[in-house]
């Protein structure tokens, strides 16, 4: 039935009842008395139906499904509607309300930084990677210009061209950023940030290694290729002559397989696909072969001894034993002969260090962050004798990291070295005990 016609309904049975009773008052005491009866009843119902207006604007100034006021005759199906109403209007607002923490919430955790702006640039809204990008802080700059927060000419002109299409590539707060502006609903907009400075410094490093692996390979490749054209134009060469061009086009050869076959083990230390294959290592068997290789390299120009007082631990061995070596070669490289070179193995309170000391040529202090770069020379010319391939050490790191160990290094020009390994606790193979006091100096 149409809700219209359920309202006029009671409405006319209810009057046409006021009448009726009027008229029998009429009828057995006098029209006056019928009369009075009708308009006090119309009285009557005229202050309710004001008493129910009433009611409900009050209602409406503070609508809650909780203070509804009930109703009489027709108030009773209007306050239903209402109250039915007002619960949908709360669901949705609950169900909005929860919708919208989702998602601040997702926009919390998401790299990219997120700025919700209305049309004039205000401030409403930005996640917490917006805050890092930008230098915001939401409690303090909401309600804000955006303008007047990020102080950069490029930004400037890139809210005043509009060109919202192509993204603006800024540099701020020591960071690079890709940022663009979304136009989102009529009266709001979204900035969006991406900080690709991880990705340039990468990027730089990647051109760089390639850059620094050809030249590294040019040059051994210029001498074979220069003795070869010698033997190729000059066939009668004397027998000692190209018995010495066949002895540096190997030196060089191995110098390229040597850099080959470090790039390859970087390649693989750097990723995801070969995990750390945790055992215990035999800390005394692999330093030890650590040793007489320091003993076969030097070839008794050096003095080299070994401490061990330190526990076996967990970890890779063929790794360790890469990173060791590569430090212990260096060690050997640049201190002159007749100087002394110490490997030492210990437990400390923080866990077991191994240590390389030498009284060598030391490095400058500018050196020293840069040394686990690739192909990072302090000494170009003196590295091209010593044969290493500068990736070294950058060996050392990566081995480092994948077995949660750090790298220190006290240097002192003209007087040595020390490069110190440091493992944490958790790295101690379970159940080891402390190897005895040994001291061994060759």
């Amino acid at each position: 039935m149409n809700p219209q016609l359920l309202f006029w309904v009671p409405a006319g049975l209810r009057l046409s009842l006021l009448l009726i009773g009027a008229g029998i008052v009429w009828y057995f005491f006098g029209s006056i008395a019928g009369l009075a009866t009708g308009l006090i009843g119309m009285g009557i119902a005229l202050v309710m139906q004001l008493h129910y207006l009433y009611r409900l604007a009050d209602w409406l100034d503070h609508p809650a499904s909780a203070r509804l006021p009930d109703g009489w005759g027709a108030w009773t199906d209007i306050f239903s509607r209402l109250y039915k109403l007002r619960r949908d209007d709360e669901k949705n607002q609950a169900e909005l309300t929860e919708w919208l923490a989702r998602f601040r919430q997702a926009m919390s955790l998401l790299p990219d930084g997120v700025v919700i702006m209305d049309d004039v640039l205000f401030l409403e809204w930005c996640n917490p990677a917006a805050e890092k990008h930008l230098g915001l802080q939401l409690d303090r700059d909401k309600g804000m210009r955006v303008t007047n927060l990020i102080r950069s000419p490029e930004f400037m002109d890139y809210i005043i061209l509009g060109r919202y299409e192509q993204p603006l590539t800024l540099s701020l707060r020591e960071r690079k950023l890709i940022v663009q502006i979304i136009p989102f609903e009529n009266r709001r907009q979204i900035l969006v940030t991406h900080d690709v400075t991880d990705a340039e410094r990468i990027e730089m490093m990647r051109r760089d290694f390639v850059a620094n692996a050809s030249h590294e390979l040019r040059t051994p490749l210029t001498v074979i290729n220069g003795f070869l054209e010698i033997a190729a134009n000059q066939p009668n060469l004397a027998a000692q002559t190209r018995l010495d061009h066949l002895k540096l086009m190997r030196e060089q050869g191995l110098r390229m397989q040597n850099l080959i076959d470090d790039m390859l083990a970087l390649t693989r230390l750097e990723s995801i696909d070969y995990p750390v294959r945790r055992e215990p290592v035999n800390m005394w068997s692999l330093l030890d072969q650590v040793l007489q290789e320091a003993h076969a390299l030097s070839a008794g120009r050096h003095e080299i001894g070994l401490t061990f007082d330190g526990p076996d631990i967990q970890g890779s061995r063929d790794e360790l034993h890469s990173a060791f070596s590569n430090l212990v070669s260096n060690a050997v490289r640049y201190t002159a002969a007749g100087g002394v070179i110490q490997l030492i193995w210990k437990d400390t309170e923080k866990g077991p260090q191994f240590s390389v000391q030498d009284n060598g040529i030391g490095i400058r202090p500018e050196h020293i962050s840069r040394l686990t770069e690739r192909f990072y020379r302090v000494d170009k010319s003196r590295s091209r004798e010593t044969k290493g391939t500068g990736l070294g050490l950058a060996i050392v790191k990566h081995v480092l990291l994948r077995h949660d160990a750090v790298l220190a290094v006290h240097s002192v020009p003209d007087q040595g070295s020390t490069f110190a390994v440091k493992f944490s606790r958790t790295c101690v193979a379970k159940g080891d005990r402390a190897a005895p006091l040994l001291d061994e100096i060759v």
